[in-house]
């Protein structure tokens, strides 16, 4: 019946609770969408996205941009750029004076999206490399030990292990 209703599979007995949606959902308008309410809420959302923004480095906000724009595909700096409104060579110069190259950023990235996955979904290494943009899951695995020193599903393991002790 669950299966049906969310059309997807439900894994019951998981460690923890978890839905995952694709990035593309994000495009699709909500059925239960109300104006009026939205009118109300807005003036504080953007008051808590100002508020944030203006806490968040510009490193910070390339790896969330480059998180966003992880769907499969390994971003170039030029995608990048125009999703937030600078040039190439803007965003480079401003990740160099903050100490940041654009590869190291999108290393960052990777590497924090890759502990996400892993820890909170079903994933396979396979499915997870294709996100985080990898050519292919052997890629994904050698970055993958030298950013944490093991291999990706032991460390998927030894999370589920602390997971679960403690509970």
């Amino acid at each position: 019946i669950l299966r049906r209703h969310f059309g997807c599979p439900v894994v019951f007995g998981s460690p923890r609770n978890a839905i995952v949606f694709r990035a593309s959902d994000a495009a699709l308008p909500f059925v239960t969408r109300n104006a009026d309410l939205l009118a109300m809420l807005e003036p504080q959302f953007d008051r808590e996205l100002k508020l944030r923004k203006d806490q968040e480095s510009f490193p910070e906000r390339v790896r969330a941009t480059i998180q966003r724009k992880l769907n499969g595909r390994r971003p170039r700096m030029q995608d990048i750029a125009r999703e937030l409104h600078i040039s190439s060579r803007t965003l480079q110069r401003r990740l160099q004076d903050a100490g940041y190259s654009f590869q190291a950023v999108l290393e960052e990235a990777r590497h924090q999206l890759a502990r996400h996955y892993l820890n909170n979904s079903l994933l396979e290494l396979n499915e997870t490399a294709y996100l985080l943009g990898y050519e292919d899951s052997s890629s994904f695995v050698r970055a993958f030990r030298t950013w944490e020193g093991v291999p990706p599903a032991h460390w998927r393991g030894a999370q589920r292990e602390k997971a679960v002790s403690s509970t």
